[in-house]
């Protein structure tokens, strides 16, 4: 289940003001402990903004092929000629029957 900034905010709150110990608050509240804590670093980091739904998609991906070499002409990555046989033998491929 997703929660919201500010029931995230409350949770954290009801942990902190609780006179029970945090693992046995959280297991009331039936909040793994592994993301209470994460929680509570970003909120200790950047405060409330910190709790905010971050966008799921990476900033980076590893095999991205840099737009200035995708931009780059390669004529020697292929074949001068287009003819199916010379592809064919670029290829290594066999003749087709």
């Amino acid at each position: 289940m997703r929660y919201a900034a500010s029931e995230k905010l409350e949770i954290i709150r009801l942990v902190e003001g609780s006179h029970l110990s945090a693992r046995q608050t959280l297991a009331k509240l039936g909040i793994p402990r592994t993301t209470f804590y994460r929680w509570y670093d970003r909120y200790l980091m950047r405060g409330e903004a910190g709790l905010r739904d971050r966008s799921p998609k990476p900033n980076r991906v590893w095999n991205r092929i840099p737009d200035e070499v995708r931009r780059k002409p390669h004529s020697s990555a292929s074949p001068s000629c287009e003819k199916p046989a010379s592809l064919r033998y670029f290829f290594r491929l066999r003749p087709t029957r």
